[in-house]
Parts: structure tokens; sequence; C-alpha cells
């Protein structure tokens, strides 16, 4: 069982590197918005190394916190409202 653990933790990070994940760019702006509304939460490429998590409700936060839009570029808008932000609730919210 150890060996197996080891295995699998010694690939993993080739796993992770092997994986792509879609850009923002390569989509229109109206395609994002459906993407992130079809899988609720995703974690999106924004330009070269940058990459963002979306969200289309708050339900797909964490508990104490809340949302706000979520701007990135797209193939035909360089200021897309992809989706939401998670962020923390500030106490100025509360």
């Amino acid at each position: 069982m150890k060996r197996l653990l080891l295995a699998v933790a010694l690939c993993a990070p080739g796993i992770v590197h092997a994986q792509s994940r879609p850009s923002t760019t390569a989509m229109t702006c109206e395609a994002n918005k459906a993407f992130v509304n079809s899988r609720q939460a995703v974690v999106l490429g924004t330009g070269r190394d940058l990459y963002e998590r979306f969200v289309s409700t708050q339900a797909q936060c964490a508990s104490g916190q809340t949302t706000e839009p979520a701007f990135a570029p797209a193939s035909d808008n360089p200021q897309c409202m992809v989706g939401w932000r998670c962020k923390e609730v500030s106490r100025d919210d509360r």
C-alpha cells in the first residue's frame, strides 16, 4: 500500500502540469459566461500564466464569503463580466 501511495505522489505533479485550463481569451464573452454557468465553478486562464476561479452564484463560495462581479478579457471584449468571484466578507459588509 505504501508503494502505491508513493507512486501516486510521484506521478501527481506530472498529471497536474499535463492538464490545461480553458482560456477566456480564446472564447467570446457570451461563451465565457455560458461556460461558467454550465460548470457553476471553474478555473479559467485569463492570460499568460494567469488564472482565476469564477463562479455562477454565491452558493459556490465558502461560508463567510460573498460575491463580486468578475471581469476577464475575452476574444471580443477586453472587459467581459464572466461571472462572479468569491471574496471574504469584510466587517464593513456585515
